[in-house]
């Protein structure tokens, strides 16, 4: 076994000790590819080599009784988000122990991740769900998320960044989960109309109906429709 598969398993054993319900590692030159229209994490960290990736399934008592109940829907999610980053720092610092550089990426549309996105786009400087999809751990929906085998969208994201070269998980999935095809719910119950039916996500619509309409509560109507 190589260096680079013994690092990984250790990392992968110790998200699941914190409380990680998933585990995944991408290549990061799959950032590279023309089809991945979002900001590459070469640009910030040219010695980039591997994209961990950790999710936490989201409790479902906090999604079943949307729309109501918005406020503990939002703060469990912060809560997700919270446990994400403590155990993705805890494996930024198990990397660099093995002499490699490790750093944890804001993901968009998190509870802090629109404070260091790019203010037009609203993207940050790499999309996790995209590291997802390339570490294998699941497919797009038309909703825009990332739709797991296991749990459907009802997952919270984190990754960390490495110049450590560790062996890829897989095998990648489609891009466009099959199981949207006649579907539609998330489109239908949309109270701004943000996601059309190629899939498309208008990010502002998003934005500023939980900013402005909702006081920085979060929706989930979309999340919540989902039958996967």
């Amino acid at each position: 076994m190589s260096g680079s598969e013994e690092l990984r398993g250790l990392v992968e054993r110790q998200a699941i000790e914190e409380g990680a319900d998933l585990f995944g590692v991408a290549d990061a030159s799959g950032f590279l590819g023309r089809e991945y229209q979002g900001k590459r994490p070469q640009e910030f960290m040219p010695g980039i080599r591997s994209v961990v990736v950790i999710a936490v399934v989201i409790p479902n008592g906090a999604i079943e009784p949307l729309p109501k109940g918005r406020p503990e829907y939002t703060n469990t999610l912060l809560a997700a988000t919270v446990t994400l980053r403590a155990i993705g720092f805890k494996l930024a610092r198990t990397i660099e122990k093995a002499g490699f550089q490790a750093s944890i990426v804001p993901n968009e549309g998190s509870e802090f991740g629109y404070w260091y996105a790019d203010k037009e786009t609203l993207f940050a400087d790499l999309s996790v769900k995209y590291a997802a999809y390339l570490a294998g751990l699941g497919s797009y929906g038309v909703n825009s998320l990332l739709l797991t085998p296991q749990h459907g969208p009802r997952v919270r994201l984190c990754a960390v960044l490495t110049d450590a070269p560790l062996k890829a998980t897989g095998p990648m999935l489609p891009f466009e989960d099959a199981r949207c095809q006649g579907c539609l719910r998330c489109v239908a119950v949309c109270p701004v109309a943000a996601i059309s039916k190629d899939g498309k996500v208008d990010r502002h619509k998003c934005a500023d109906y939980m900013f402005a309409r909702l006081g920085g509560l979060r929706c989930g109507l979309c999340l919540k429709a989902c039958p996967l």
